[in-house]
């Protein structure tokens, strides 16, 4: 099954060693990269700050249109960012908390990361309205979250799929309700995106964040964030710099000019070699189709579940396919100690607390594989005392 996509395995080196399903967490480096940072290297040697003019300074943009192809966005709806943090803080900067609308609703299993900076609005006057997930762990009722925004909600920045459990939440009704009561919402694709299909002009989202270290195999420093088209051209951003300008050469001192709306979330200078990294996992999943991943990734989580079940592992995560993203969590008690156990024979997960061993295999990884990492994890726990 899949065997077009298993021929392309040979394109990424660390298959050739390790049983590697951790894809959720850094995806396996497409051997294209080498290529691409010798072609940073080189261009940089040859050509020196003549780069700047010669393609270096709309990388932000080109490489984000390489998104909106996968994200089904219009090219130039998406730029990037070194990270989700730094995306975010160039929204949060756009608004304003000092009226009577300036709620900020979430969900209490959203990333910590996205948490930090939201609380720490509060500074700036806003109140942080945290919505409680289910007693397991694993979701967030949608009528509590939706019940919570209301017509005092400014924004609402949520996790299409939970990091922990793989939860995969119903973004349109979300995004539904906000639009009903006049908030906007910044939906995370960061867990998902390259194995979860996601169409961001469908879904009318406002805003969306996410980053390529993940299923999109491009590796660390190149986040990126959506704003619809309609909105990018009002929204002027605090968080700014001289990328953002119409004029930037022109070093004109004072106040902003605002450039083009693809320009306009922009701020310092870009992040050059990790974006020649990220365009490499893009360009492959962009030519397989995340429709064609997401087949892939039901079936071998499927797969993982049943070899779960078959050995009396406990999990946390959906079992309904439509709930579930690219990750089966085993959650043993001796979870950590496990996830340790099997990284030293080259079996390569991760432990969440609060989940467990996360298995997260991707569209190159094969049934075996799937099969052995639950086998394994079946006979070291055995071995282990109070398992």
């Amino acid at each position: 099954m899949h065997e077009d996509l298993l021929a392309l395995r040979g394109q990424f080196p660390i298959l050739e060693r390790s049983v590697y399903m951790n894809s959720n967490s850094l995806g396996a480096m497409p051997r294209g990269v080498f290529n691409a940072m010798e072609s940073f290297a080189s261009t940089w040697a040859t050509r020196g700050v003549r780069a700047w003019h010669e393609g270096w300074w709309e990388m932000p943009v080109t490489t984000g249109n390489l998104l909106c192809d996968i994200l089904h966005a219009p090219h130039g709806s998406i730029s990037m960012h070194q990270n989700v943090t730094i995306a975010e803080a160039v929204l949060l900067s756009s608004f304003e908390f000092t009226g009577r609308r300036n709620k900020i609703v979430y969900e209490a299993l959203n990333f910590p990361s996205v948490m930090y900076i939201m609380e720490e609005q509060k500074r700036r006057g806003a109140r942080i309205v945290e919505v409680p997930g289910t007693d397991d762990g694993i979701g967030v009722p949608i009528e509590r979250l939706l019940a919570a925004i209301d017509e005092e909600t400014l924004l609402v920045p949520v996790s299409h799929v939970l990091f922990r459990s793989a939860f995969i939440q119903d973004a349109r009704r979300i995004v539904e309700r906000a639009h009903a009561v006049g908030a906007r919402v910044i939906l995370d694709i960061y867990q998902g995106a390259g194995t979860v299909p996601v169409d961001l002009v469908a879904l009318n989202v406002d805003f969306a964040v996410g980053g390529s270290v993940k299923w999109l195999c491009g590796g660390p420093g190149a986040g990126y964030l959506y704003v619809r088209p309609d909105l990018a051209r009002d929204l002027q951003p605090a968080f700014t710099g001289w990328q953002a300008h119409a004029r930037p050469f022109a070093f004109e001192a004072g106040a902003m000019s605002w450039g083009d709306p693809e320009y306009r979330f922009l701020n310092g200078t870009p992040h050059i070699p990790a974006l020649y990294a990220a365009q490499e996992g893009y360009k492959i999943i962009r030519s397989i189709g995340t429709q064609k991943i997401r087949e892939r990734s039901l079936h071998l989580t499927d797969l993982l579940l049943a070899e779960a079940a078959e050995a009396r592992i406990p999990v946390c995560c959906p079992q309904r396919k439509e709930e579930r993203g690219g990750t089966v969590a085993l959650a043993p008690r001796q979870a950590e100690r496990l996830c340790q156990e099997l990284l030293k024979r080259e079996i390569v997960v991760d432990y969440r607390p609060k989940s467990g061993v996360r298995v997260s295999p991707h569209f190159y990884n094969t049934e075996d594989e799937c099969r052995t990492v639950v086998r394994q994890a079946a006979e070291i726990l055995k071995a282990l005392p109070d398992a």
